[in-house]
């Protein structure tokens, strides 16, 4: 079990917008520290800030390339541009079990500060370019079903009210 506890959708913090930060803190590196150790722990490849209950402007990455440990930590991250689109399964930490194809694109280009407090600049591609483009999401308080045609964005949340009846959400 990880270090922070992981907010489910249904919680209004998932759909604020975040705040930017201005400094890296020690408390901030310690955040970022908590916040892969509960990615790792959940499994997952992503989470973002708000998906702990914070409303800074900061996600972890960790596609597990090879299965060794490549963190990326993302302050301040916009995406800068993006080409071809395609359609991938996709799931979110905050929706455990759920699992939807959503059009992403293949490759973008993105900015953000490192923990070392340097701005870069990168182009990912693939599946790590879907979990940029995710957790970013996530920063504006968008989610990965609001990617979804209608009828089948009821039926989710007609599936998370059924698990929640249930006690198993």
């Amino acid at each position: 079990m990880g270090k922070l506890k992981i907010i489910k959708y249904g919680d209004n913090v998932l759909r604020q917008q975040v705040k930017d930060i201005d400094e890296i803190t020690p408390e901030i590196k310690q955040l970022a520290k908590d916040m892969l150790e509960t990615m790792y722990a959940a499994p997952g490849v992503g989470l973002a800030a708000p998906q702990v209950g914070i409303s800074l402007n900061m996600c972890v990455i960790d596609i597990l390339p090879d299965g060794k440990k490549n963190p990326f930590v993302l302050i301040n991250p916009k995406i800068i541009s993006g080409e071809n689109k395609e359609e991938m399964e996709e799931g979110c930490l905050s929706f455990p079990g759920i699992f939807e194809k959503v059009k992403r694109y293949h490759t973008v280009k993105a900015e953000y500060t490192e923990i070392n407090g340097r701005r870069v600049e990168v182009t990912v591609e693939g599946f790590l370019a879907k979990a940029f483009q995710h957790e970013i999401d996530h920063l504006h308080g968008k989610l990965f079903i609001d990617y979804l045609q209608p009828w089948k964005r009821k039926l989710v949340e007609k599936e998370i009210k059924r698990r929640k009846k249930g006690n198993n959400w």
